[in-house]
């Protein structure tokens, strides 16, 4: 199980039951009083705010897991990139922003999102920009543009400690997400790329494990390496023609079939969604009359 720990003035939040979805590691910057996403524990994320104090809320991007915590920090001001403040606005412009269209999961999500995970509507007080460096007094941030996950997905390089946190970039066996309307699977795997060469001692993460130090080299070719797998298997599935619920029921992403099928079946089809695009530009995959099938 992770554990708080401190490197320098920069503080690692873990988050519940293991950093695991629905919960986030998250991290804090002691004396700045900067706490990036909020979803931890939440009565860890009060008694930082009772204890040290929160000052400013900063978010690594716009999913729900790091926004569950944001109504505890009401009346506390709030950056994030410009470019993600649309799923903020309203419930509804949310699920535009995952792609979700069909009504039973945009119906579990209304409820889901408000009572899980205590959505509300938000406003940034101001924008974290991509390239900047931040002075925090006790220590210096870089602000890393890191899309692919989301469009605006940012990562914060701590210059003085040398300590990268890469947000959902988690290096986690089960790999990345790419399966929102706007991800990008040829910008994630620049954005791995980019994070892998970044002189960090310490790699903090937003899931699971989340503290990474020494030689990470292998976690990184392990954890770029699930791309290309879930392509392998899904090439090998279409040897036969198969429509998307075909596809889904494959379960090449999540392995077996989970619940609540509103998350699972949308996410597996979200992420095969995006290796079917990939290889459909390539030319490897074409579509016919509703079924995928390989070219030629």
């Amino acid at each position: 199980m992770s554990q708080e720990r401190s490197i320098g003035p920069v503080r690692f939040v873990p988050g519940g039951n293991r950093g695991k979805y629905p919960f986030v590691n998250c991290v804090y910057v002691k004396d700045a009083g900067v706490l990036i996403d909020t979803g931890a524990d939440r009565d860890h994320l009060k008694a930082l705010r009772e204890g040290p104090g929160v000052r400013e809320v900063w978010l690594s991007h716009w999913h729900e897991d790091h926004i569950a915590g944001m109504n505890l920090f009401e009346d506390v001001p709030f950056r994030q990139s410009s470019l993600e403040a649309e799923p903020l606005s309203g419930v509804e412009s949310f699920m535009d922003w995952y792609g979700m269209q069909g009504e039973s999961q945009r119906s579990y999500w209304r409820k889901t999102l408000v009572e899980e995970f205590h959505y509300q509507p938000r406003k940034a007080s101001g924008w974290l920009r991509p390239g900047e460096v931040i002075d925090l007094g006790s220590c210096s941030v870089e602000i890393i543009p890191t899309p692919g996950h989301t469009p605006g997905h940012l990562a914060f390089f701590f210059r003085e400690p040398a300590v990268l946190f890469m947000g959902d970039y988690d290096l986690t066996r089960f790999g990345p997400w790419y399966g929102d309307r706007d991800s990008s699977l040829d910008e994630l795997i620049a954005s791995i790329e980019r994070l892998r060469r970044i002189p960090a001692r310490v790699w903090l993460t937003s899931h699971e494990t989340g503290y990474f130090e020494g030689d990470v080299s292998a976690l990184f070719e392990r954890y770029r390496a699930v791309i290309d797998e879930r392509e392998a298997k899904l090439l090998d599935c279409l040897a036969v023609p198969r429509t998307m619920d075909e596809i889904v029921n494959q379960w090449i992403v999540y392995r077996k079939p989970r619940e609540p099928k509103e998350f699972y079946e949308w996410g597996e089809g979200a992420i095969m969604g995006k290796h079917l695009e990939r290889l459909m530009r390539a030319a490897t995959v074409v579509l016919d009359e509703g079924r995928y099938r390989l070219a030629g």
